[in-house]
């Protein structure tokens, strides 16, 4: 089978991962290091960097860019006719990849660089120094791609519930509840999930942590492993204090044949699909379920006419492990499958450069891919709080049909699921649902917070007594079915249980 020529290749790949804080290195410099291997990974060095039309990046977190794309653009030589920067979100980079595998079968765009990077182990220790850093933010105004809307509400800020590491352990309890198991059933298989996951991230060339820890070393709090909200320890949260940067080249196959790269280079986008899931987390009526993953993958694999079967490998994007199960969940996967969940190792243990790390996943996939010829793989890729996701299935032979761009009516399917009523000033007999425990630095459990839902079926937000005892006791015994009486106190609600 051969592909027409308009056909949208991911040609090169190249990822990057420094040590060692350099004040003098910005993200951006990594992503010039990383655009440089992949061209070098296409087979020509530099010469195919200066035939890229459109370069597109990836949100930054740890620098305030207004257009690093045009600062990579100027420190690789090139003048790209088009200039890309993306909204928050880990979803960016499968995002890119399906926006300009579209432009480039439509013809508006010949060879594309998408590059994403973060040096935030850099900016945390020039901090710590004192140190003034003076990077470029790049000049011009870029093409602003994705939806740039704030992750929560007020009323889930004012009860504490603005970072990831508040929010995630919702739905890994929600998830537990979900599956029927105890505290202790649900540890053990945590650390099960997350020591495969390290296994992987060892023999990546790549990855931040090269050392594949045990299920008990994942699970056992201790100095290097402190409990940060339950039932996560340090070691089961994403590793953002990296400074990493990854980078794909694409082009048409008309494209690649002019630059002489070689098909053994080759990976193809068979499917792709996106959609968010309802937007504020204490809106979802369900929070061990995503619609939008299960959705997303199911219009993915259509595209690509297989099943999920037909998928030899998986990156599932791995920012805590709620997301790895909830994916795998909606995908039908068995907890026992012998396919990999991850071709990096994750977030917790390759790196968690921000917006960055789903291009890493891509990157590795095409690696994956080209040392198994024939097999396909499934990329996952979320953002703000398991909100805005988008899917990517990839191989190597060529796709039966023309490429189209994403699928149609992903989002329209997953806007059937109603959201949960809210109620703003609950007042009354209530239900735990899912919560979550944050432990101060002293190891100690120092706040809860919890969603419920009231006798009329409403849904609360509510903060748990400042008890130690308490909230140490739901790390020990299941609180989701809990009931109590629920109160309004100004811009907060209390939930006190009995």
């Amino acid at each position: 089978m051969s592909a027409d020529d308009r056909t949208p290749v991911l040609v090169g790949a190249g990822q990057v991962t420094a040590r060692e804080p350099d004040a003098t290195r910005d993200a951006a410099a990594l992503m010039v290091a990383a655009a440089r291997a992949a061209a070098a990974d296409a087979g020509g060095g530099r010469r195919f960097l200066a035939g890229v039309d459109t370069l597109a990046v990836a949100n930054v977190l740890c620098w305030p860019y207004a257009n690093p794309a045009r600062v990579v653009a100027e420190r690789l030589g090139m003048q790209p006719r088009r200039e890309i920067y993306t909204a928050i979100g880990g979803n960016t980079p499968q995002m890119l990849i399906a926006e300009l595998a579209t432009r480039i079968a439509r013809g508006e765009a010949r060879v594309a660089l998408v590059a994403g990077g973060e040096a935030v182990r850099t900016v945390r220790r020039a901090i710590a120094a004192g140190a003034t850093l003076s990077w470029p933010k790049g000049d011009g105004t870029p093409e602003r791609l994705g939806v740039d809307r704030d992750g929560g509400s007020d009323a889930e800020r004012a009860h504490g519930l603005a970072l990831p590491i508040d929010i995630y352990p919702l739905f890994e309890n929600a998830y537990r509840a979900a599956r029927g198991w105890s505290i202790a059933q649900h540890r053990e298989h945590l650390g099960r999930l997350c020591s495969g996951l390290s296994a992987t991230a060892a023999a990546h060339p790549d990855a931040w942590s090269r050392r594949a820890y045990t299920p008990d070393e994942i699970t056992t709090p201790s100095a290097e492993n402190r409990m940060v909200a339950f039932p996560y320890p340090k070691r089961m949260t994403a590793n953002i204090d990296v400074d990493q940067a990854a980078a794909v080249l694409m082009t048409s196959v008309a494209g690649a044949r002019a630059l002489g790269i070689a098909e053994s280079r080759w990976v193809y986008l068979h499917g792709a699909a996106e959609a968010h899931d309802v937007w504020l987390v204490s809106e979802r009526p369900d929070l061990a379920r995503s619609p939008a993953i299960a959705a997303c993958a199911e219009d993915a694999l259509a595209m690509a006419g297989l099943d999920v079967a037909g998928v030899a490998a998986f990156d599932l994007y791995s920012c805590f492990p709620c997301a790895v199960e909830i994916a795998a969940r909606a995908l039908g996967l068995d907890d026992d499958d012998p396919r990999p969940l991850s071709v990096t190792g994750g977030l917790p243990y390759f790196g968690g450069p921000g917006n960055a790390y789903s291009l890493h996943g891509i990157a590795t996939m095409m690696d994956w891919l080209r040392a198994r010829p024939g097999t396909y793989g499934m990329v996952t890729a979320l953002g703000w709080y398991m909100t805005k996701h988008a899917v990517g299935v990839y191989g190597t032979v060529p796709p039966a049909a023309a490429w189209g761009g994403i699928a149609g009516g992903t989002q329209a399917r997953v806007d059937l699921v109603p959201a949960a009523l809210i109620a703003r000033e609950p007042g009354g007999a209530g239900v735990v649902e899912t919560y979550v425990v944050a432990y101060g630095r002293d190891g100690a459990p120092e706040r809860g917070v919890v969603l419920g839902r009231l006798d009329d079926g409403r849904r609360f937000i509510a903060r748990l007594p400042d008890d130690r005892v308490l909230l140490d006791a739901l790390t020990r015994s299941d609180g989701i079915g809990l009931g109590g009486h629920v109160r309004a106190d100004g811009a907060n609600a209390r939930f006190e249980p009995g």
